[in-house]
């Protein structure tokens, strides 16, 4: 009689996955994941020191720069005297009438006429005729800078500078901080010929009145141009582009 036999014992057993094989693997993937982590941390840390200290070099190389030096300072004190202008005096000739601008009364014709540069005479109270003479020519021809105009009047109007600033010397560059200078310096006045005329310590001028040598140093370039060099103070701030100018709040 034939046996029945159970089908199942004819199959053929399966593979089963064994769980605890696999978890040595996980085991070192996580640990070599966790390597990589931990060794990237400290490149990180590491680029971000070089930065810091990058930066740091570069701030205090670059503060060194930012120093004033002596000769920098001298360069931008010259071009800020040079600005201001020289002094001058300003004067007509021809038939030159009394107004607002004209004071033919002042003082300064006569400082002229003494310096050899005109000749006046009196045309009733309004008027002054004023010729420059041949030495008087002769020196504004030799001096830079001097303005001629002709008027609808008929006169000639000079405008003739009679000294400039120089400096002497720069005698400190104290840093207040990056970009920014205190500068302490001299500076004389240097007169040219005719400037030399309108030194208010000169002969020629104090031969004037009080009032008329106040006059004078007030509204007609007289000075006191022979004096000992004057001490002063700026503080000089740096643009972007390098120059030196005053500094303004």
């Amino acid at each position: 009689m034939p046996t029945v036999m159970d089908p199942k014992l004819n199959e053929e057993p399966k593979p089963q996955s064994d769980s605890r094989a696999e978890e040595p693997e996980l085991f070192a993937a996580e640990v070599a994941m966790e390597g990589k982590s931990s060794g990237f941390v400290p490149i990180i840390f590491i680029f971000g020191l070089v930065l810091v200290v990058g930066g740091a070099i570069f701030y205090f190389i670059k503060g060194a720069r930012d120093v004033l030096s002596v000769p920098a300072a001298t360069t931008a004190i010259t071009k800020i005297l040079d600005a201001q202008g020289p002094a001058t005096v300003q004067f007509s000739t021809g038939d030159v009438g009394a107004s607002l601008n004209e004071k033919i009364h002042d003082p300064h014709y006569k400082l002229l006429a003494k310096a050899g540069v005109i000749i006046t005479k009196p045309k009733g109270d309004k008027t002054l005729i004023v010729n420059l003479t041949d030495s008087g020519e002769r020196l504004l021809s030799s001096i830079n800078g001097v303005e001629k105009t002709k008027n609808p009047d008929g006169t000639t109007s000079y405008r003739v500078p009679l000294a400039e600033r120089k400096v002497v010397e720069v005698t400190e560059v104290k840093m207040l901080k990056p970009h920014l200078a205190q500068v302490s310096y001299t500076w004389k006045w240097v007169p040219n010929r005719l400037g030399q005329e309108f030194d208010a310590s000169g002969s020629s001028v104090k031969s004037f009145t009080t009032w008329d040598r106040s006059t004078l140093i007030k509204s007609y370039g007289v000075d006191f141009y022979r004096q000992a060099p004057t001490k002063a103070n700026i503080v000089l701030m740096e643009k972007k582009d390098g120059v030196w100018t005053p500094y303004t709040d």
